[in-house]
């Protein structure tokens, strides 16, 4: 057996290089892997400055991917054993797993470099948080990072590429609205948890109404959607708010948004 050497210290103390920005804000609102976003929506890593951290930039912009090395911040503990997202319904160990509760809240996620501007990253296929402290940046390497062909333990013969999530023109039309004056994150929220087991209600605050049809909760907005499971794919149908006409009557307000629903429903009605 290996002796452990006495000479590194048992706890380290990292910094962070810099932090994330996107309009993922919460855990529920990221997407389950990367490299699966198709919103083309653009994250930026800022680095701080006073660092030295442009000329460690210099030469990055040539690759396509990078690896973002980060920190969970929005976790407080770590679990041995987690359900994971999808397939069978069982704890997996968290090291079997990518499951941010882990015993170091220690993340790398490769996306996709847009572009290197200053002590500014743009990037887009991240499935990181806006605040995400930034702890390191290395290029991603084919030759020496994708392994096709490796095995991948339990998670042989479950379904890897999850469901196409659509929108009707009405649901389209209402998502505008809602995310153009308030930046409420709907869609992303839609795509993140409707993408894998969009019915899974013990895990999501999904109800059946019907048939195929199901709707989700998302704060105090609801989403109305069906399953195509041939063609697995989820089509939102509509987008309506989880107040009714007499709670918005109400002068009592936790949430502080009654205004922006009944704007809502001045705009769009009921239905």
């Amino acid at each position: 057996m290996t002796e452990h050497s006495t000479d590194h210290p048992a706890v380290y103390s990292l910094e962070a290089i810099g932090a994330y920005a996107s309009n993922a804000k919460r855990p529920y609102e990221a997407r389950r892997q990367g490299a699966l976003d198709d919103s083309g929506e653009v994250g930026v890593v800022e680095l701080n400055p006073g660092e030295g951290f442009e000329q460690a930039l210099e030469d990055l912009a040539g690759f396509d991917r990078v690896w973002l090395v980060y920190v969970f911040h929005e976790n407080t503990h770590w679990k041995p054993k987690t359900l994971p997202p999808r397939g069978p319904r069982r704890k997996r160990g968290v090291f079997a797993t990518r499951s941010p509760y882990r015993p170091n809240p220690i993340g790398i996620s490769s996306v996709k470099l847009i572009g290197v501007e200053g002590l500014r990253l743009y990037v887009q296929e991240s499935d990181l948080l806006d605040g995400t402290p930034i702890l390191d940046i290395k290029p991603y390497l084919p030759y020496a990072d994708a392994f096709p062909g490796a095995r991948i333990g339990w998670l042989e013969g479950v379904e890897q590429t999850g469901y196409a999530v659509a929108f009707t023109p009405n649901a389209e039309r209402k998502l505008e609205w809602v995310e153009s004056g308030e930046r409420i994150p709907l869609r992303a929220f839609l795509k993140a948890q409707l993408e894998f087991e969009p019915t899974d209600g013990e895990r999501k605050r999904v109800t059946a109404t019907g048939g195929a049809d199901f709707e989700i909760a998302y704060k105090t907005w609801r989403a109305r959607f069906r399953i195509h499971e041939t063609e697995r794919a989820v089509t939102v149908l509509d987008i309506q708010s989880g107040y009714s006409l007499a709670e918005l009557a109400s002068v009592e307000d936790p949430y502080g948004d009654k205004a922006l629903h009944r704007s809502f429903f001045a705009s769009f009605g009921r239905v």
